[in-house]
């Protein structure tokens, strides 16, 4: 399990970063606002129907310039497209178009000269076909003046161009109804993904100080009953657990750049499968991990009877019950991933791998949690806002979304369907974006439990209300910035981390979280309990020797 979770945490730190919709290239931040071509950029549907039946809906941009697009269907009017000529729509068409909209072709001259010439024909509309995927913004010349254009201009990615421009050379009838339906103010799938990221953390930074106060328990009463136990009181080492070092916390990140990359340099079809069957992998574990756990008091002779099973060595008879279960859950999923509610079974063996990494890797102090979150920072505003200097576009944002596959982006992901938005899609939130924050709440519980804290003396209730904030602000941005992707860690870690550093401070008790990450007499009292024997020992040898 141990190498699983170690690979698990890479892939999830490899998608550290909250990205939502949008692949509109900026090319207008330099670009003035003039009289006539001050419009906001939105989108646009395209309602297409062929020889009067309903064809393909498509998705344009609206341009700077011309009136605003109607947001309600039922006022939108359904009007003939035309083909062009010539089609570039550079110099003057040969033919009126009498109130039909236009189909042009991108180049040779500038949209608001296009839109021009359009409208000299009689056109009501005009459709652009870009030269690619993207949705390329149509503004103004900075020379130009003040413009005075009346009808309403949308590009079009190339393959819907295409495709319009296909029925129309083959002679059948196509009508067009175009309109930008409004989003909601408030997005109700990026709730329910608050409420499912802040709940996986407190759930996992319970079950993790659960385990650890299990494991100290059970030391000590092997203690008391005279066993020899290696106990590392210092890293706070327990059985079945993996503590973070400084110099695993840099190369952890390093290692996920490096995966980040090799993700977005091999992104194909197969790659995504080679993906879904190492997300499995994960998932089956972690899902199997949980159940366990849950089931383990009601079932506990299941629990606690072992058989030695090739390869794997002692499992319980409990484990061996549930895993066929967990597998034939996973490969459900992986067989029906891209069917409408498949994001809810992505998201059980998301949830259940996030949990029981938290539950094994741990922050053994605030000096490591410090140099992973502050890499997981850097690193995070690098592969969304830096790399696109050198790559043209947002890597991780390019590696969540599935670009270049036929995928509704890649499995690291837990997502929720936007179902009362009329432009659809998911809200998605990588899986560093939950663990790696969730490891330093998680450190922050078992340090209450150990100080014996309450909850409001404590620094889990704020660590926890940190990370909710910080997250929250997240989806504001996400919504401020035009739905354009955000580093979530960007938020997230400085609310985080600077609020446990704060308040150690504030409370003198910044020392003991640095550097040993567990209260001072605390230690103390484990390491009499361990001396305790010797004591006695010394003591008894001692009374022999006075008596001889």
């Amino acid at each position: 399990m141990a190498a699983s979770a170690v690979l698990a945490v890479l892939l999830a730190s490899a998608l550290a970063g909250a990205a939502a919709g949008g692949d509109i290239v900026h090319q207008d931040d330099q670009v003035p606002k003039i009289p006539g071509c001050s419009n906001d950029f939105v989108l646009v549907k395209v309602q297409s129907w062929i020889n009067g039946k309903e064809g393909d809906e498509y998705v344009g941009v609206g341009a700077r310039f011309g009136p605003k697009i109607v947001s309600k269907e039922k006022h939108a009017n359904r009007t003939i497209l035309t083909l062009a000529e010539p089609i570039d729509c550079c110099t003057p068409q040969k033919y009126k178009v009498s109130g039909g909209v236009l189909l042009v072709q991108r180049g040779k001259c500038k949209f608001t000269k296009k839109a021009k010439l359009a409208e000299a024909a009689g056109a009501s509309g005009m459709l652009i076909i870009n030269h690619g995927h993207e949705l390329y913004k149509m503004v103004c010349e900075k020379n130009e003046t003040e413009l005075d254009i009346h009808i309403p201009a949308v590009l079009l990615p190339n393959d819907a161009g295409v495709d319009l421009h296909s029925f129309l050379t083959t002679g059948k009838s196509v009508s067009v109804q175009l309109y930008s339906p409004d989003r909601p103010v408030v997005d109700t799938a990026e709730v329910f993904l608050w409420l499912m990221a802040v709940g996986t953390v407190l759930c996992a930074s319970y079950w993790s100080a659960w385990s650890a106060r299990e494991a100290v328990s059970e030391q000590e009463k092997l203690l008391k009953d005279g066993h020899e136990v290696s106990l590392n009181v210092e890293g706070g080492v327990t059985s079945g657990m993996i503590d973070i070092n400084v110099i695993s916390a840099i190369m952890f990140v390093v290692i996920a750049s490096c995966f980040l990359l090799m993700l977005y340099k091999l992104m194909s079809a197969w790659f995504v499968d080679l993906l879904v069957v190492i997300f499995c992998i994960g998932g089956v574990e972690g899902l199997q991990t949980c159940l366990v756990a849950l089931l383990s008091r009601w079932f506990k002779p299941a629990a606690e009877s072992f058989v030695k099973v090739p390869f794997f060595g002692a499992i319980s008879y409990l484990t061996i019950a549930v895993s066929p279960f967990c597998i034939v859950f996973a490969v459900l999923w992986a067989v029906f991933r891209q069917f409408a509610y498949a994001w809810i079974g992505q998201d059980i063996l998301g949830i259940a791998l996030i949990v029981t990494v938290i539950q094994i890797v741990r922050v053994p102090n605030l000096k490591v949690g410090s140099v992973l979150l502050s890499c997981a920072f850097l690193y995070d505003i690098f592969w969304v806002f830096v790399s696109k200097r050198w790559f043209h576009e947002s890597v991780m944002i390019a590696v969540a979304r599935g670009d270049r596959t036929d995928e509704d982006g890649v499995p690291m992901l837990l997502k929720i369907p936007r179902l009362f938005d009329p432009w659809g899609g998911y809200s998605i939130i990588g899986f560093g974006d939950i663990l790696l924050p969730g490891l330093l709440v998680a450190f922050a519980l078992r340090y209450d439990w150990t100080a014996k804290k309450s909850l409001r003396s404590g620094y889990f209730l704020w660590s926890a209300l940190a990370y909710g904030t910080g997250l929250l602000i997240t989806y504001v941005a996400l919504n401020l910035m035009d739905g354009h992707g955000q580093p979530a860690l960007l938020y997230i870690v400085p609310f985080t981390l600077g609020t446990l550093i704060l308040l150690g401070w504030k409370r003198r008790e910044l020392r003991n979280l640095w550097f040993k990450g567990e209260p001072e007499r605390v230690c103390t009292h484990m390491h009499m309990n361990m001396m305790q024997p010797q004591l006695k020992n010394i003591s008894g040898t001692g009374s022999s020797s006075s008596s001889s």
